[in-house]
């Protein structure tokens, strides 16, 4: 196999171009067996194979710099790079990242898990190479969905201001997460079809080559002449009118036609796109048939494309609740940026299809959109990750919560998320939400409180609402027929006790309430109290608590800094009571890598036997026996 004597880019230097069309064969078997028993991107990998081995094979990395938007297609990268024998650790705790990783490998030039970002990090490189005088290519590979990012078009537009000598490979395979949606998709559409174009371009080059030279007059016309056939054959060269030298659409799979391609933009100054059409999930049926499931899959039966049949989960629960609310409500719409298939609302977009509004990848505008949906009296619901709402923090102060409209928050993905790992993690939500003047904070302890947590929120009218649940499994608790209104800042105590009180924020409920039991069988009884929410707090619990002398421990699956915990040591502090003493488990101030929940929640202290722990240490002792 020639996969096995790849260990460095160079490596791929001493191949023909028919051997790398067989190295591109290995990989994907390799991609498709390895992540069969691993889970991973699949889909998006096995589109940019030929891609990823062209560009290792036209630029020398690292010095020149391959920057990878979102990552997690950069797995050809990867294996490219010396870490081929990692992959069955892909995504496991302390194995290899599912995203480029600088600890990891020097020609992981840029670490990265949202989309959108690599056309300013290359703006900023190849500002960076400038200033020192040196000579390198800056290269950023970007997919058609992540382009509809504002941010990605921020870049674009500077790095043609600048004339920046940077070539952008628009990996265009007309898919994101979810299919895309918007006027730019349209755009890439019609250039994919416009094969007139490509034909009248090219065949007019080679004439004009096999023209004899007549001085610049005629050179100017020719170029002149050029300039509107392409205008008259697309319409409108949106990437020429942002300064880039445009070079497409081509086959994003024929190797040498990428080679060629690649060969110009290295010898073209100022920045140069180069549109390259590829197909998701290329070389495996299943992921071909449908790339949306395949864009990120847990194991599977590499001949039958089988999955392991999934429990439901918190966002399932979600789903079927939120088609309910909106046959109840019909004010209630639903916006999500490029995530309906993640988010749930797929079913929802069946039933109610004009009231579904997929934006694409835009988180900011998609904050805005549901905030001026509110001003006319609709309901929307932005569902969203945890991880995505960080986007839009400067929306949801200045246009939702300043304006106290009524936009309801749902926040998937909160807590900790497994194999994404740093990206991903929902940790500061909380945290970054609680300090916004009119919001509301929710977090279920379970699939049912949800349900009613969603309903509280459909009809509250006080402003901004959210809730937050993870991405889990559901608990199986016994779920209630009717949906309840929730008292605003009402906590519920679940257990009387004495001594300590384990305060619960979210489904880290669950932990809680193994420690209690614990306990409970060595015949401690602390009280355990399920928080519901996080603003408004319930004050008068937490003075009663204080006047009766518990100490008090807070457990939540977020941040610890400024999180739940430090919303109830906050409290305490400006009400005088100074001497309540108060313990927080949560997430410390780091970046939690990946792995399982399970290995996460062992890492920071999220375990029952902390709190066990915890709870015998605070506990009145007399003659060296614990007090009940």
């Amino acid at each position: 196999m020639l996969l096995t004597n790849i260990n460095d880019p160079q490596d791929l230097k001493k191949l023909t171009i028919p051997q790398l069309y067989t190295l591109a064969e290995e990989i994907r078997q390799f991609l498709v067996e390895n992540l069969s028993k691993t889970g991973g991107h699949l889909a998006p990998n096995l589109g940019v194979v030929e891609l990823t081995l062209t560009l290792h094979y036209a630029f020398n990395s690292p010095k020149d710099k391959l920057i990878w938007d979102v990552g997690h297609q950069a797995y050809v990268h990867k294996m490219l790079t010396g870490r081929r024998d990692m992959f069955p650790t892909l995504r496991q705790y302390k194995g290899l990242c599912g995203f480029p990783k600088m600890n990891e490998s020097p020609h992981d030039v840029w670490e990265t898990g949202h989309s959108s970002t690599s056309l300013s990090a290359a703006m900023g490189m190849a500002t960076a190479r400038d200033l020192k005088k040196e000579k390198n290519y800056v290269v950023a590979v970007i997919g058609d969905g992540a382009l509809t990012g504002g941010m990605a078009l921020e870049a674009l537009n500077h790095i043609g201001h600048e004339q920046k000598n940077v070539i952008v490979v628009l990996n265009d395979n007309e898919m994101s997460i979810a299919p895309n949606v918007g006027a730019l998709h349209n755009y890439l559409g019609k250039l994919r079809s416009a094969e007139n174009y490509q034909w009248a371009k090219d065949g007019l080059e080679h004439w004009l080559k096999a023209v004899p030279a007549v001085g610049g007059k005629l050179a100017n016309l020719a170029e002149r002449f050029k300039d509107s056939m392409k205008y008259l054959l697309v319409s409108g060269v949106l990437f020429e009118e942002f300064g880039f030298t445009y070079i497409g659409p081509i086959d994003g799979h024929n190797m040498e036609l990428l080679l060629e391609t690649m060969k110009i933009a290295k010898q073209t100054k100022g920045p140069v796109l180069i549109h390259a059409i590829t197909k998701k999930g290329k070389g495996y049926a299943p992921a071909e048939a449908d790339s949306v499931k395949w864009h990120g899959i847990g194991t599977y039966k590499i001949e039958s494309g089988d999955t392991p049949k999934s429990a439901p989960t918190y966002t399932s629960v979600f789903s079927e609740t939120m088609i309910q609310l909106a046959d109840e409500d019909s004010r209630l719409v639903a916006v999500t940026p490029a995530m309906p298939a993640g988010s749930g609302l797929i079913p929802f977009g069946e039933k109610f299809p004009d009231r579904l509004f997929d934006v694409g990848i835009a988180e900011q505008h998609a904050c805005t959109f549901a905030a001026a949906l509110a001003t006319q009296g609709l309901k929307p619901v932005f569902a969203i990750y945890s991880t995505f709402l960080q986007r839009a923090y400067d929306q949801l102060i200045h246009d939702v919560a300043r304006q106290k409209l009524n936009v309801v928050f749902a926040v998937d993905r909160a807590g900790l998320v497994g194999a994404d790992g740093e990206t991903h993690q929902g940790m500061y939500d909380t945290a970054f939400m609680r300090t916004v003047p009119n919001m509301v904070i929710m977090a279920p302890k379970d699939e049912n409180e949800l349900r009613h947590m969603m309903k509280t929120a459909a009809v509250y009218d006080g402003g901004p609402i959210s809730y937050r649940y993870p991405r889990l499994p559901v608990r199986g608790v016994k779920m209630d027929a009717d949906m309840d209104v929730l008292p605003i800042g009402k906590a519920e105590i679940v257990q009387e006790g004495n001594h300590v009180a384990i305060v619960s924020f979210g489904h880290i409920f669950e932990i809680a309430e193994k420690a209690v039991n614990q306990l409970q069988e060595e015949g401690l009884q602390p009280m355990l109290i399920n928080a519901r929410f996080c603003k408004p707090l319930d004050e008068e619990l937490l003075i009663r608590l204080a006047k009766q002398g518990y100490k008090i421990i807070t457990v939540e699956e977020g941040a610890a800094m400024g999180g739940f915990g430090s919303a109830v040591l906050e409290f305490y502090a400006n009400t005088g009571y100074h001497d309540v003493p108060v313990e927080i488990v949560a997430v410390a101030d780091y970046f939690v890598e990946h792995g399982s929940v399970k290995e996460q929640r062992e890492e920071v202290g999220l375990t029952a036997q902390n709190l066990v722990d915890r709870v015998r240490a605070w506990m009145p002792v007399t003659k060296g026996v614990v007090e009940a």
